[in-house]
């Protein structure tokens, strides 16, 4: 009976025992189908990922070329340095060695490979380095496991810093962008080394430019060093586009305003920055754009430093506005082109009309600076010479009303639609926003202070620019533009831009076949800019002007086109705190116009006297209209 039941009770150990092992074993059986044939292919990829690296391989952008077929904006071969992430922290001693190699700040190595959240894929820590850190690297590969080097399309800007905010600049697609383009879409073909345009045409036109990476697969062993390489997915070039741009003429803008920066700074005026546009004016196309202070859109092609990203960042001058399409500044005394024409197509003045200038106003005190007074003027003498006192009697007789509305037929207050990001509208000065904005009347002598340009008028240079292409074409407002082809990835054009009308301007040719005629007396001896173009052997018609600034110095202007008789170009200046049009703008537009005519230039000086309206127009003035009237002195 004890027998029996000792080998009960030995049965049932053996049973618990039986069954446990047994339980095992399907507990085991169960995980490994699991994970063989359930999660067969995760664990597959997971194992494929500790030994195959997909390498991204970035693909060469489009190029901008100019109007002629010249390469503006292209991309080079440059080397660059990456890191094989090994799912473990970068070893002290291989960051330091990197650190030396490449002369960068072992920091700044250690918080891109903490940062980079993409897996398996290379590490980009270094671009464009130069072949003696090639050689170096190699020389010491076997300190640097997982470090590898690739030749790769860099873009590169072959003028450096011409045309820089209308070109732009390019970066590489950061973490949290590429998380955005996954969650838009997950098949996107934006990876870790994607290069993305971040200004100016790069970005507006970045779809297009911006090609298909392709890659390559590397076999790597435990220290994330290459055994070899697998297949490859080769990349897609972008898409080219042509602009209007000719690099001649830009060349000579840029180097015009560069030296008379120079010169204004080193004679004491601050002269800030400054801006040109040159149009055509029979098509709107843009043949020239400049703004300065400019940037290097090379040093974030091969990653920006941080001190030249402080450097930059920490200009007061603003080197990464464009200034041509969006700095705002009172238009000054080429606004009087707006007045003239009003008061002649409204019949407030006629031609031959005598206007007496004794140096101010008789129903405002605002004047002529240093008591100047011309006398007996007409409507072209007026214009020529920029006398101030015979536009605020243009504005009297005008109203805001009126400079409202031809100021808007010129196409003030309001943007070009040049397809460029960052436009602004500007203002014209009127009784209703200064209503808006001060909730105040208006007065007379602000009328007379629009009248000239003043007030509360603001325009880009490109309005100007728009302005007096209108002058010098007949009337025709055509949209400025600046890209003229866009091509499918053969080569074949995609896309064709031209000319695009916007409107006419509703004044009589009469009318402004006088204010043309003003214009070219500008130029001539006694006019306002007659020191430099009295003997230029093309007839060039103009308008100089100073703005007001309540932040310094004036701002010169200069609005011309030449040929008088046959207009091929309009370029429009300003430069900022650089003191009377006459002798700051001038003397750009008179370089590029030498330039594109091939006309021998030589040292001048622009010592005339400067004309009235190159002064503060509200000198001595009262802004209201309480002031003691005199009483007018005409001749008809």
């Amino acid at each position: 009976m004890l027998e029996s039941l000792y080998k009960r009770k030995k049965t049932s150990r053996f049973d618990v025992l039986f069954y446990i092992v047994t339980g095992i074993f399907i507990i085991l059986g169960f995980r490994l189908f699991t994970m063989q044939v359930l999660e067969g292919g995760y664990y597959q990829a997971k194992a494929d990922g500790n030994h195959l690296r997909m390498v991204p391989m970035t693909a060469a952008r489009g190029v901008m070329y100019d109007r002629n077929g010249q390469i503006l904006v292209g991309s080079r071969p440059a080397y660059t340095v990456s890191i094989m992430p090994t799912g473990k922290p970068l070893a002290e001693e291989e960051l330091q060695k990197l650190a030396v190699v490449l002369k960068k700040d072992p920091e700044e190595i250690r918080k891109k490979v903490d940062n980079h959240k993409e897996g398996y894929e290379p590490i980009r820590i270094a671009t464009d380095i130069s072949m003696d850190v090639v050689t170096n690297i190699e020389e010491h590969r076997h300190e640097l496991p997982g470090v590898t080097i690739d030749v790769e399309p860099l873009r590169f800007y072959p003028y450096e810093t011409m045309a820089a905010q209308l070109f732009g600049y390019v970066g590489e697609v950061s973490e949290e962008e590429l998380e955005e383009f996954k969650a838009k879409d997950p098949n996107t073909p934006v990876s870790g080394g994607t290069i993305l345009g971040r200004a100016g045409l790069e970005k507006l036109y970045d779809n297009v430019l911006r090609g298909v990476d392709g890659g390559k697969q590397l076999e790597v062993d435990a220290s994330g060093r290459t055994v070899a390489e697998g297949e490859r997915k080769h990349t897609i070039p972008g898409s080219n586009i042509y602009l209007t741009i000719d690099v001649n003429i830009q060349k000579a803008a840029e180097e015009a305003v560069a030296k008379q920066l120079d010169q204004l700074r080193a004679e004491g005026a601050p002269a800030t920055g400054a801006a040109v546009v040159v149009l055509d004016p029979n098509t709107g196309a843009v043949l020239a754009m400049v703004s300065a202070p400019e940037f290097n859109p090379n040093w974030f092609a091969r990653g920006i430093t941080t001190a030249q990203w402080n450097q930059l960042n920490t200009d007061e001058n603003h080197p990464f506005e464009n200034k041509a399409i969006a700095g705002e500044y009172p238009p000054g005394s080429p606004f009087k082109i707006v007045t003239g024409a009003a008061a002649l197509d409204l019949k407030k003045v006629t031609p031959d009309e005598m206007i007496f200038d004794s140096g101010r106003h008789w129903l405002v005190d605002k004047r002529n600076a240093a008591g100047e007074a011309l006398g007996w003027i007409n409507f072209n003498t007026a214009l020529a010479k920029s006398d101030n006192v015979y536009f605020y009697e243009m504005g009297n007789r005008l109203g805001i009303d009126n400079i409202e509305t031809y100021a808007r037929y010129f196409g003030f207050g309001e943007k070009t639609g040049i397809n460029l990001a960052g436009e602004a509208e500007g203002n014209v000065a009127s009784a209703a926003y200064k209503r808006k904005i001060f909730d105040d009347e208006w007065y007379l002598g602000e009328t007379f202070d629009a009248a000239i340009g003043q007030s509360f008028h603001l325009a880009t240079p490109l309005q100007m620019a728009v302005m007096m292409s209108q002058v010098a074409n007949g009337g025709i407002r055509y949209q400025p533009y600046v890209v003229s082809r866009i091509d499918n990835p053969d080569g074949t054009p995609a896309e064709i831009f031209g000319p695009k009308k916007l409107g006419s301007l509703p004044i009589s040719n009469h009318v402004m076949n006088l204010v043309r005629e003003g214009l070219r007396d500008v130029t001539t001896e006694g006019g306002t800019a007659g020191n430099l173009f009295q003997n230029f052997p093309v007839n060039v018609a103009g308008k100089t002007g100073t703005s007001e600034n309540a932040h310094g110095r004036d701002h010169g202007w200069f609005t011309a086109y030449a040929p008088y008789d046959n207009p091929r170009l309009v370029i429009a200046v300003i430069v900022e705190q650089g003191g009377f049009g006459s002798s700051s703008a001038v003397p750009i537009v008179h370089d590029i116009l030498a330039a594109y005519f091939n006309v021998p230039t030589k040292k001048n000086k622009t010592d005339s006297a400067v004309p009235s309206s190159e002064r503060r127009g509200t000198a001595n003035g009262r802004d209201n209209n309480d002031d003691a009237p005199v009483k007018p002195v005409t001749q008809n």
